[in-house]
């Protein structure tokens, strides 16, 4: 346990770092923490402080910095996010996926970090499909789900359709099948294309795989300001800690995976790298929040950025920005 002391200590030294990025001397921190304290005793209780592992000293420099451990005790005990306006704009809900990608945006601008958003697992019912014809043997399926969301696809294929054909076989399926899974659709083709005219049942048979690749492709996780990391100190100067935090962006799974465990949990969460397995680099950190639809959770957003990050500002932006996220796609239905 930490007497006040050692907890003003371990404060200031931790947001000190956060705002420089350099070990904390004792004077420096003498300062920060406006204790009257001798450097001497700060320097004992720094000591105290390293020895439980809240704190680390670099070999190069006799400050110290925070450990993830320390950031943790920090953020748990110490961190008082002002609930505060910040100013942040309306989302549009014209498509729920332009949503998310503005989300992961606007996470990025706000924080001038990574904005990520896992957005919400897809039907693949479809409302409308309608089919033009581009040139001889290419035509673009354009699906329209529910919820408004489109989906286009350019199909080739052996045999030349007409537009009127292409409208026949739109209709057909309009009338027919709207409203049902795609998946449900090309079983229930399988069994009815004889009595179809074997060339629109082939070109619906074809059309209906495009529409189920094309639901199948959206992405599940979107990302946003990765190029930020260039400039964070932390990163800009060691390019194989950068190189892993993009490596990470770019296995999207394991991002998918990190995002469900904090869809789990209610209101923000904050995953500090090297803590545990669910950051896997120590030098990024985590914070996120699950958003909803109708009061139902159905996906999470938050921030990546180095673990030396502002994490009062950054629980606000994502707090903010998931309560944006959750009334947008509520006022969809």
């Amino acid at each position: 346990m930490l007497d006040d002391r050692a907890k003003l200590l371990l404060k200031a030294l931790v947001e000190r770092y956060i705002a420089d990025g350099t070990p904390v001397g004792s004077r420096t921190l003498s300062r920060a923490s406006g204790l009257d304290l001798s450097p001497a005793t700060i320097r004992n209780v720094m000591s105290d402080l390293e020895e439980m592992g809240l704190i680390a000293s670099p070999h190069t420099s006799a400050g110290r910095v925070p450990t993830a451990r320390g950031y943790r005790l920090f953020v748990d005990t110490m961190l008082t996010a002002e609930r505060g306006e910040l100013a942040t704009p309306s989302l549009a809900a014209d498509q729920p996926q332009k949503v998310i990608n503005n989300a992961a945006q606007l996470l990025s601008n706000l924080s001038q970090f990574v904005g990520v958003v896992m957005a919400p697992r897809r039907t693949s019912v479809f409302r409308h499909i309608e089919f033009l014809r581009l040139s001889e043997k290419r035509f673009l399926v354009i699906i329209v789900s529910p919820e408004g969301d489109v989906q286009n696809r350019v199909v080739f294929t052996a045999t030349d359709y007409t537009q009127s054909q292409l409208i026949e076989a739109s209709n057909f399926l309009n009338a027919n099948y709207a409203g049902m899974e795609i998946e449900q659709v090309r079983e229930r083709l399988k069994t009815e294309v004889e009595s179809l005219r074997s060339e629109i049942g082939q070109l619906m048979q074809t059309a209906v795989q495009a529409s189920s690749e094309a639901l199948s492709e959206q992405d599940e996780v979107v990302i946003s300001g990765e190029r930020n990391l260039l400039s964070v100190s932390d990163f800009s100067g060691d390019m194989s800690h950068l190189r892993r935090a993009f490596d990470l962006f770019e296995q999207k799974t394991q991002l998918m995976r990190l995002l469900e465990v904090s869809s789990q949990a209610a209101g923000v969460r904050i995953y500090i790298g090297g803590e545990s397995q669910v950051v896997p680099f120590e030098e990024l950190s985590i914070v996120s929040s699950p958003y909803q639809v109708d009061g139902q959770v159905v996906g999470t957003l938050g921030v990546i950025g180095p673990t030396r990050m502002p994490y009062d500002r950054m629980i606000q932006i994502v707090d903010i920005t998931a309560r944006l996220v959750s009334n947008a796609l509520s006022h969809q239905k």
